[in-house]
């Protein structure tokens, strides 16, 4: 997971760690914005309205939320 590049989709969606399962799930998300909005240079110009807004940044926890349940459960919860 470690060696991942963060601009391709993963192979797999098992980690070694609950921290790297977190990673993957901030990485599919970012992956999602991306590729909902491909152009970065529109990307970098919306970047500091969201990055400073209560309501978008809370919406974007929510996805990362989302994503690491479907990690955790394709991990067996990390069997722990």
């Amino acid at each position: 997971m470690a060696d991942q590049n963060p601009n391709t989709f993963p192979a797999t969606l098992q980690t070694n760690t609950v921290e790297e399962g977190f990673d993957l799930a901030i990485m599919l998300s970012r992956l999602g914005v991306k590729k909902t909005q491909p152009n970065m240079k529109i990307l970098r110009k919306l970047r500091p309205k969201y990055a400073n807004d209560a309501d978008s940044l809370t919406a974007a926890s929510q996805v990362i939320a989302l994503n690491f349940q479907t990690i955790a459960a394709a991990n067996n919860y990390w069997r722990g």
